[in-house]
């Protein structure tokens, strides 16, 4: 048990550094796609490293008029 919950930390400790490298962390604006992007990256982890590039995409719907 406790060798299985280093191992999902080290994964999201790697994924959250794949993320600060893609400059998600870093801007003042924040969509529904960017924070997609981020959780995605994170949860991905080290896949990041391999090729994997996790993308969102939101549409968030308008208020009618």
């Amino acid at each position: 048990m406790r060798v299985s919950a280093v191992i999902v930390a080290v994964w999201l400790i790697i994924g959250i550094f794949a993320a600060a490298q893609r400059g998600y962390f870093s801007g003042e604006s924040t969509n529904c796609a960017k924070a997609g992007n981020t959780i995605l990256t994170i949860v991905v982890g080290p896949l990041n490293y391999v090729g994997v590039n996790p993308k969102v995409n939101c549409a968030v719907p308008q208020p009618s008029k």
